[in-house]
């Protein structure tokens, strides 16, 4: 049986300033580091402590959350860009506001190969490096991935096996720092979504 834990990276500097983030590379903020110690603990409750795979993007604000929990967990890090965040192209650093001015939705005859911005990916090119890392994943052992809220949408897909070209309509909302944990079965090598962003270790801590 292989589980998949995956943690989307704590508060960053770039959402308490209100920026649009993509590959823009802020750092965590003091609370955020208090609750990537909190999923450090719940990670290591809910994985043990075995012969894990720890991955994260490596933008900071996710590579310091992995950083925080492999110490805890006594697990090195390894980065891949591949997990990183959606690109918002010129938009990136922005205030919200300038990017919610300019931006063009897809429209629904469109959905993958639009881009919002000048510059940004579109949800084709998203998702497919999405998948591409997500290949690469061991598959005899337990995993951590620390990634973005939008990329985990794309990493559930992945995992469940929905085609790149169904992904159009497709979305799972998470928050700073919450775990979803996802699971593959011996037998009949089902693949299941146990738990959705789970954020109950990080009561408490404000937000």
């Amino acid at each position: 049986m292989q589980n998949i834990f995956v943690l989307t990276h704590a508060q960053s500097q770039h959402r308490v300033d209100n920026r649009v983030g993509g590959w823009f590379d802020t750092s965590l903020t003091e609370l955020g580091r208090l609750q990537a110690q909190a999923a450090a603990k719940r990670l290591k409750a809910l994985a043990g402590t075995g012969d894990i795979h720890l991955v994260s993007s490596d933008l900071n604000r996710a590579a310091e959350t992995a950083e925080i929990v492999g110490q805890y967990m006594g697990l090195r890090v390894e980065l891949d860009a591949g997990f990183r965040e959606n690109s918002y192209g010129q938009a990136e650093g922005q205030p919200q506001a300038w990017l919610d001015k300019r931006m063009i939705v897809a429209p629904r005859e469109n959905r993958l190969d639009h881009a919002m911005i000048n510059g940004a990916e579109s949800k084709r090119e998203f998702a497919t490096r999405i998948y591409q890392s997500m290949s690469s994943l061991p598959n005899d052992k337990d995993v951590i991935i620390v990634s973005h809220g939008y990329a985990l949408t794309f990493i559930i897909a992945a995992w469940i096996g929905l085609r790149i070209d169904d992904v159009g309509f497709v979305n799972f909302s998470a928050k700073p720092a919450g775990i979803t944990h996802l699971q593959e079965d011996d037998l009949f090598a089902n693949r299941a979504v146990k738990f959705l962003n789970d954020t109950a270790h990080l009561k408490g801590l404000g937000d």
